[in-house]
């Protein structure tokens, strides 16, 4: 592709040399499980998050089946999530016997509803997962309302979201328990798998280090069924070599996003979608014709708080974002469907009562650019 979505080789080109001193010193360590290295990645981490417990984990999928078994769900529970979401929000839900309970998006910035979400608690209730999309954190103030009131624990999933904001508090440090994936194609990504899990209650975190080693505190000591979630050594090393640039690639992810939204306003004569946020229920969408580019929301006015780890459109219309995306492709510019189908939708989910409208529109018409200089919205 001429214009990818991602060029991995240089985003980590400035710092290869960083990088490979770092593999040298997990080598001649001999050390290539849960060493100084990931002791030190959780420190730092912790440190730039804000939050005096993190815990590294093999991946982010695996970081919210651990919160979610960290805080009691089991099988015949319900929990509480967006449809319009990755699989996995939903998927670690169903691994451990319970029922994911959907709720729809706002037309927004794509995340979860929250005066849907108060709508839904009820008596089998026993967690929540806000999904803080696309780098875009969810209105958490009523969500967090919400389920202190039914005393519910609140899951941040925040696998897209490092260093994104609500009113200046940091996803992962709002709710019982945050959750962060490391995939090489996030805005902090390893060269490899990883995850982290962070929180501030000291007794979650102990319990959550013991279920990343089979439930055990000393070795051939059980005290629950856990599993084998390690972070590696090997990538807590890349990890921390790549954190001390974290800060210039999100200003450098925040520039890139103002140049190409007044780029897609300029040349897609692309619009966007709402005056106001609309994720409590209020307002609606601007009535525009099919085939009209509507440009990614933000619900958060103060500088900084999106991280654009997607950056994501909308073509209006059925069938006009696919159109665009061939048209792209010709051109030899890349772009991603995030995501084609709602978790209601899955066959996997059969049985799902309820309607979600948005985010089945979402489905149909949101598509990721890439975020990167060299792409400047050319005329379609």
């Amino acid at each position: 592709m001429k214009v990818p979505m991602l060029d991995l080789v240089a985003e980590h080109a400035p710092y290869r040399g960083e990088l490979q001193s770092a593999f040298e010193r997990v080598l001649d360590s001999g050390r290539f499980v849960l060493g100084p290295e990931v002791e030190g990645f959780e420190r730092e981490i912790g440190a730039w998050i804000g939050v005096p417990h993190a815990v590294g984990v093999s991946n982010g999928s695996d970081a919210l089946l651990l919160a979610l078994q960290a805080v009691g769900v089991g099988p015949g529970d319900e929990v509480i999530c967006p449809t319009y979401t990755f699989f996995a929000t939903a998927g670690a839900v169903a691994r451990l016997g319970a029922k994911p309970v959907f709720v729809d998006s706002a037309e927004c910035c794509y995340n979860l509803r929250a005066d849907q979400v108060a709508a839904k608690i009820g008596p089998k209730t026993k967690a929540i997962i806000a999904v803080h999309l696309f780098g875009q954190c969810a209105d958490m103030d009523p969500i967090l309302t919400a389920a202190q009131k039914h005393g519910i624990p609140v899951i941040e999933d925040a696998a897209q979201a490092l260093g994104a904001k609500d009113k200046g508090r940091q996803a992962g440090t709002m709710g019982t328990i945050g959750t962060f994936s490391f995939f090489p194609t996030k805005n902090l990504g390893a060269l490899g798998e990883g995850g982290l899990i962070t929180t501030k209650d000291a007794s979650l975190a102990e319990k959550i280090r013991k279920l990343r080693v089979h439930g055990a505190k000393q070795k051939y000591f059980h005290e629950m069924i856990g599993g084998n979630f390690r972070l590696h050594e090997l990538q807590a090393a890349f990890l921390r070599v790549k954190l001390r640039h974290l800060n210039s690639a999100l200003r450098k992810r925040r520039q890139s996003a103002e140049k190409l939204l007044a780029g897609l306003r300029d040349k897609w004569s692309a619009i966007m979608p709402l005056d106001s946020c609309v994720c409590r229920g209020t307002g609606g969408a601007k009535d525009v014709k099919p085939g009209t580019v509507l440009l990614p929301f933000s619900c958060h006015s103060a500088e900084g708080e999106h991280t654009w780890n997607q950056f994501v459109i909308r073509v209006t219309g059925p069938g006009n974002r696919d159109a665009l995306k061939e048209k792209l492709a010709a051109v030899s510019i890349q772009t991603e469907v995030y995501y084609p189908r709602a978790m209601h939708e899955q066959a996997c989910f059969d049985h799902v009562d309820g309607a979600y409208p948005i985010s089945e529109k979402l489905c149909m018409e949101t598509m990721a650019l890439p975020l990167s200089g060299s792409f400047s919205a050319p005329l379609i």
